[in-house]
């Protein structure tokens, strides 16, 4: 053979073997890497493929072949996993444009980031459908950051306004934190409560130090309004109490059941002393009232029922004494007729002298029977009867 057949025969077996060695790489490329790197290693492969000589023979062919379906094979892969990201892609859109809407700004932020974070992790899908892919993608981003910046400033603008009034609630307060009309300012206060709570979000830094300031100022009246209170209710205590020693008082004198003046007095002593005691509460006072009324209208019934019977037994005894008058004047009166009768009769002067002043004593007498009577009558309120 020739040297130049040999040298022929030579190269024809080196690019066979070179093809083959391309082949071989071509079997290893590991395609999870990421498609850019493949393909670099792809397209190196074709590359160093062409420059191989063509010797125009069949098993040349046959090669060939297996190397396109090598790389078709890349291809098909590279396709199926653009197509993949393509999707992975389009659902990382979708969520996105959801986030896009909402107004939990912390969490949807966080969730945005993850999303760009994912994006950059999941890989090309190609350029110029990865430009199209994220120009959609990068609107949704772009609406929800828009949003939460105007709503940031909204915000703002509103903490500013939030802090003036929560300022003036405070000063409002401050005014009222002395105050002794405690029902009043209290349901003041509640109104300033309101208002605080729609008042707004005055920023994390100064709302705490407002809410602080306020709630001191009104912790001061409430602790004022309670320590009051404590007073009030210690004393509407002691005042129960002696209301309770002045029912045992009255219902002791009730027990007697002795309707005299020093017992009369001594009622309306103790009525005066509980005026003057003062309040227990309105429950308590209701209740002890009712006792001590009941102890007292139980007395002064039983002394206008002795005080009746005292006066039905005073006419009675008057009656018998006008009675007993009556007739005695009409005893008198015959005895005065009769004298008057006999006078005339007598003979001597000097009887006739000591009976004119017999009937004279006698009508005196009668007078005063009568003016007696006529006064006894006017006590019992009847007509003088002669």
């Amino acid at each position: 053979m020739a040297m130049d057949e040999m040298n022929e025969v030579r190269d024809f077996d080196e690019d066979i073997k070179d093809r083959k060695a391309l082949i071989e790489e071509a079997m290893q490329l590991d395609l999870s890497k990421e498609w850019n790197e493949v393909a670099s290693a792809v397209m190196s492969l074709k590359k160093r493929w062409k420059r191989i000589y063509y010797w125009e023979s069949a098993y040349e062919d046959e090669l060939a072949d297996e190397f396109d379906r090598m790389i078709d094979a890349f291809y098909a892969k590279r396709k199926e996993g653009f197509q993949n990201i393509q999707k992975a892609k389009q659902e990382l859109i979708d969520r996105a444009q959801v986030l896009a809407k909402s107004e939990n700004w912390n969490q949807a932020t966080d969730e945005m980031n993850e999303l760009m974070r994912q994006w950059k992790a999941v890989g090309s899908a190609g350029k110029e459908t990865d430009d199209q892919l994220w120009e959609a993608f990068n609107e949704a981003r772009n609406a929800f950051f828009d949003r939460k910046r105007q709503n940031w400033e909204e915000r703002k603008a509103k903490s500013v306004n939030a802090q003036q009034v929560k300022k003036e609630l405070i000063k409002q307060a401050a005014a009222l934190a002395d105050s002794e009309e405690w029902q009043k300012t209290g349901d003041q206060l509640r109104k300033l409560m309101e208002e605080w709570k729609n008042a707004g979000f005055a920023g994390k830094e100064i709302d705490d130090q407002l809410w602080n300031e306020f709630n001191e100022t009104r912790q001061k009246f409430y602790d004022r309004r309670s320590a009051a209170y404590d007073e009030i209710h210690q004393r509407q205590q002691q005042n129960a109490e002696k209301k309770k020693e002045l029912i045992a008082q009255a219902a002791a004198i009730v027990a007697l059941k002795e309707y005299n003046r020093e017992n009369t007095d001594q009622m309306k002593k103790l009525n005066g002393l509980w005026k003057e005691i003062g309040s227990c509460g309105k429950e308590k006072e209701d209740a002890l009232w009712k006792e001590f009324r009941c102890a007292a209208d139980d007395y002064f019934a039983g002394l206008k029922q002795f005080n009746e019977q005292k006066h039905n037994d005073w006419i009675k005894r008057m009656q018998e004494v006008r009675n007993r008058k009556m007739e005695l004047i009409q005893a008198q009166q015959r005895q005065l007729k009769w004298m008057k009768n006999e006078l005339p009769t007598l003979l001597s002067q000097t009887a006739a002298d000591e009976m004119a002043e017999d009937i004279k004593d006698k009508e005196e007498f009668i007078q005063e029977l009568e003016n007696d009577l006529a006064e006894i009558n006017e006590k019992l309120g009847v007509g003088v009867k002669k």
